[in-house]
């Protein structure tokens, strides 16, 4: 827990305010609780959920993913229907490879045979039919699918904590494939969706929806998108373990 200075009628009032870990560990146990996590459960990880394939559907309801050429959709589980529904709405995908690591995929479902494209939108899939594209070959992107662990109605979001996230849109940007106007959005859970107000750093992504099997959350942002890489905030041994990060670091 954190203390936070809130002010009324100017007087300064201290409430607590729970930290993005202790949110993150009280969803996932409660997406166990409540036997809302698919295999192999929601600790460590943006859980996967029942009711992802609906979320994927509802989200292909928007006007933004009918106008879509190329979508960035993260790569964990709960957003393979997502994957999925793009290329069978013959939509592109971008999909960073795990932890970035070895940078980002495109699968093309102009490509890949459309009996394959579940297994496309598998991480082993995408490895084995998408191409790896490095960020500055990268198609410009129309909407961003982002996973997440808990988000708020202020549309922030938290993810499992590693900031890949963050570092993917940091990187797209720097070289200009998302901008400000890039949609942003995310699949999960209803009960995913939280009440609390939670400190958000420069760096974190604010989403313009929020995407339930039930309903889809139109946020009316108050703060704008990150402008790229924040060289200052990233720790020195995550640029070591990024490839991309190094290559960019070494020019800036």
């Amino acid at each position: 827990m954190e203390h936070q200075n809130i002010f009324v009628n100017g007087l300064k009032l201290l409430r607590m305010v729970k930290t993005k870990q202790v949110l993150r560990e009280e969803m996932w146990r409660r997406m166990e609780e409540l036997r809302i996590a698919r295999f192999p459960g929601a600790f460590g990880r943006i859980p996967n959920f029942i009711g992802a394939e609906k979320a994927a559907s509802t989200l292909a309801q928007l006007e933004e993913w009918r106008r879509a050429n190329v979508v960035k959709v993260n790569p964990d589980s709960p957003q393979a229907a997502v994957r999925k529904l793009a290329l069978l709405s013959n939509i592109i995908v971008i999909m960073p490879t795990p932890r970035l690591r070895e940078g980002f995929l495109l699968l093309d479902p102009g490509s890949i045979d459309r009996k394959d494209y579940g297994f496309a939108s598998t991480i082993k899939g995408a490895f084995a039919l998408g191409r790896k594209i490095g960020p500055a070959n990268l198609p410009r992107v129309d909407l961003v699918v982002a996973g997440s662990v808990a988000v708020n109605e202020q549309g922030e979001r938290i993810g499992k904590g590693g900031g890949y996230s963050e570092i993917e849109w940091a990187v797209a940007r720097e070289f200009g494939k998302v901008d400000e106007n890039t949609p942003i959005a995310t699949t999960v859970h209803d009960v995913q969706l939280v009440k609390e107000v939670f400190e958000v750093a420069p760096y974190d992504l604010p989403l313009d929806y929020i995407v339930t099997p039930t309903v889809i959350l139109r946020i009316r942002r108050i703060r704008e998108k990150p402008g790229g890489i924040y060289w200052s905030l990233i720790p020195p041994e995550k640029i070591r373990e990024i490839p991309v990060l190094q290559e960019m670091f070494k020019r800036s």
